[in-house]
């Protein structure tokens, strides 16, 4: 049987909000993120990271910048022995007409091409409701958080779960039996 994945978003779900992150000394994961990244790879999940990064059309940074923020994700993961199996990020603005842009599932579909999972038998967390139809638009179960921008989504949100930060929702995920 293949592994199983969980595919989270990175800004306000994985590391704390700031607006148009492209300086990785600024790079802060939200406490608890990293242990539950560990508990999760220590059940034996497969762990991706989805990330829309319109600052790059918009011209805030480009992608060297966005490569040095994810350096220093993997950098501070690693202190830890957590290593995630994959980083997709979608470049483009949300007029720009591609398929990669969440909820759109061009990078869950480029994630199943390298690791060779069942989207339906995947999680999808994140802080906005364009994560919740992400994880719709493949057939996974979706988790809602409400750091980030998640308590704005909160009332209206269509996720499967809410759960109140990361490490709440990997521990949902590690309890559930399906």
């Amino acid at each position: 049987m293949a592994k199983r994945f969980v595919l989270i978003d990175r800004d306000g779900t994985l590391n704390v909000e700031k607006q148009y992150l492209s300086d990785p000394n600024q790079l802060e994961l939200i406490p608890g993120a990293a242990p539950a990244l560990k508990r999760l790879q220590e059940a034996g999940w497969g762990v991706c990271v989805v990330s829309n990064q319109s600052g790059i059309a918009r011209g805030y940074f480009d992608l060297a910048q966005v490569a040095k923020v994810h350096r220093r994700l993997a950098e501070m993961l690693a202190e830890i022995d957590v290593r995630l199996d994959g980083i997709y990020l979608c470049p483009h603005g949300p007029d720009d007409g591609c398929d990669c842009r969440k909820p759109l599932p061009g990078m869950v579909r480029q994630a199943m091409a390298e690791h060779g999972f069942d989207p339906r038998r995947a999680w999808v967390i994140g802080d906005k409701e364009a994560d919740v139809g992400l994880g719709h638009a493949v057939g996974a179960k979706s988790i809602l958080v409400r750091t980030g921008y998640g308590r704005e989504h909160e009332p209206n949100t269509q996720a499967d779960f809410i759960a109140d930060d990361l490490a709440a929702g990997i521990d949902l995920i590690l309890s559930n039996k399906e």
